[in-house]
């Protein structure tokens, strides 16, 4: 279900409030360059700093902007179960064609706790669920037994987005659980390697800025045309690696957009813009790959 290229969203800002008219372009955008989904209100969507009521207003606003031409799959993980819940079952009458669920962070449950917690949301809806580990935030990762052992009984527990930074974990899932469900690299400069051993795709932060490139990545790996994809991501390795290095995600994102002409620069604190010596380090780098308006 999930094969392809997916984009995390960056929530675009104006005068302190989401630029409704810059992410429904983005949003078109991602759909003229051909991703097969598109991801609001995760991570590089700045969630934690949104209220409840903008949340729910992108995720709206990305659906109708879709309209079903590519798949729209709802950031709604919380820490706390019953805001998932709420989350969730709120995207699900929206429209949303599935739902990311990142680990719960800063309470830190235990492997019993994610099970827990996963399984109350997954009985909560009828959305397919991509389960979310990121262990560098949330400072706990979900563990492949505890994915295996929700999957089994929960069959709308459909895939992993995994940003653990280590292709082992794909094999591991792909070992542990059936060939339906997906692996998809959270990690754009991990995409090709994860594909190689079992991921079908990305959740890209890249892809607002390069859509059409990280979905050509994507599907040459698919296909097979490996040399295709090789040569796609050693071009823009130095995009993905820089966006790692230069600052927390979407600090990097948010300024590469603003630079190449596409939105405008604002974040939420505690996220602060870039210093202006990694600005134009990274004003370098989008100029090396024509990445600039002329």
């Amino acid at each position: 279900m999930f094969e392809g290229a997916h984009t995390a969203l960056i929530t675009p800002f104006k005068d302190r409030k989401v630029d409704q008219e810059s992410l429904r372009a983005l949003v078109e955008k991602q759909i003229v360059g051909g991703v097969a989904g598109v991801v609001p209100v995760g991570t590089t969507g700045e969630s934690p700093t949104l209220s409840h009521e903008e949340h729910q207003a992108v995720i709206e606003t990305t659906i109708e902007a879709a309209n079903r031409r590519c798949l729209v799959i709802a950031g709604t993980g919380s820490n706390s179960t019953r805001e998932a819940i709420a989350m969730t079952q709120a995207a699900e009458r929206a429209g949303a064609s599935a739902s990311l669920l990142v680990a719960p962070y800063y309470n830190k449950p235990s492997q019993e706790g994610l099970y827990q917690h996963f399984k109350a949301i997954a009985e909560s809806t009828s959305l397919p669920l991509v389960l979310y580990s990121i262990p560098g935030r949330c400072g706990i990762e979900i563990g492949v037994e505890t994915t295996a052992r929700l999957q089994a009984t929960c069959p709308n527990v459909r895939a992993m987005k995994e940003a653990g930074g280590t292709p082992e974990r794909v094999s591991q899932l792909k070992a542990a659980l059936p060939d339906s469900f997906d692996v998809l690299s959270g990690d754009d400069s991990l995409t090709l390697p994860f594909m190689s051993v079992g991921a079908v795709g990305v959740i890209s932060v890249a892809g607002n800025l390069i859509p059409q490139t990280m979905s050509d990545l994507v599907r040459a790996a698919l296909d097979g045309r490996w040399s295709d994809a090789v040569a796609l991501h050693e071009k823009y390795y130095p995009l993905f690696s820089g966006f790692l290095k230069l600052d927390t995600n979407p600090v990097p994102i948010k300024a590469a957009m603003h630079l190449a002409g596409i939105s405008g620069p604002d974040l939420r604190l505690p996220m602060v813009p870039l210093a202006e010596a990694k600005r134009e380090e990274l004003k370098a780098i989008l100029d090396r790959l024509d990445l600039l308006p002329s």
